[in-house]
C-alpha cells in the first residue's frame, strides 16, 4: 500500500503550516508523510511558532520556510492550504482542505497557543480520514487532551 502525502501551505511557511508539519510527523508516526512551503517565505520559522511546538515536546526550530514546487503537488494526496487564498495553485483531482486559521505572525506565544491546539486538533482528525497503513490510532498526547481544549 502507498503511504498517503500531504502538502501543509501558507504565505510564509514560517508558522501555521510549519506546525502543522510538526504535528502531523509527530502524530502520523511514519503511516503518511508530509512536508510544506509558501508562496513567500520568510527567512525563519516564527519564534513564537517555535516555542508554543516546544512546550509539547516537538522540536521545529531547525526548519527552513521553503516555497513550494511542482513535484510536491505532484506527490500530495492531500493539500491543506492555510490563509494562502488565491497564492495556492490548484491542481485538478487532489483533496483540498482549507483551514481558516489565525495567522502568527507577530504574536507572543500566549496567542500562538490557541493556534497550535487547534491546528493538533485538525492534525488528528486529517490522520484519521487518509488511508494510511497502520493502526489508526494516533500516538502522542491522547485523544482526552486534545479534546478538552
Amino acid at each position: 500500500m502507498t503511504v498517503p502525502a500531504v502538502l501543509f501551505l501558507c504565505i510564509h511557511n514560517a508558522g501555521r503550516s510549519q506546525m502543522a508539519l510538526g504535528w502531523f510527523e509527530h502524530l502520523a508516526d511514519g503511516r503518511a508523510v508530509a512536508f510544506s512551503g509558501g508562496s513567500e517565505p520568510a527567512t525563519a520559522v516564527n519564534p513564537a511558532a517555535v516555542a508554543a511546538m516546544a512546550e509539547v515536546g516537538i522540536d521545529i526550530a531547525g526548519r527552513t520556510p521553503r516555497r513550494w514546487s511542482d513535484s510536491d503537488f505532484e506527490t500530495a494526496d492531500v493539500v491543506v492550504t492555510m490563509g494562502c487564498g488565491d497564492t495556492c495553485p490548484y491542481v485538478p483531482g487532489k483533496r483540498y482542505e482549507d483551514w481558516g486559521l489565525d495567522d502568527p505572525a507577530g504574536l507572543g506565544v500566549e496567542a500562538v497557543r490557541p493556534i497550535r491546539d487547534e491546528i493538533e486538533r485538525r492534525v488528528r482528525r486529517l490522520l484519521e480520514t487518509l488511508d494510511a497503513p497502520g493502526d489508526r490510532a494516533a500516538p502522542g498526547r491522547g485523544q482526552d487532551q486534545s479534546l478538552g481544549r
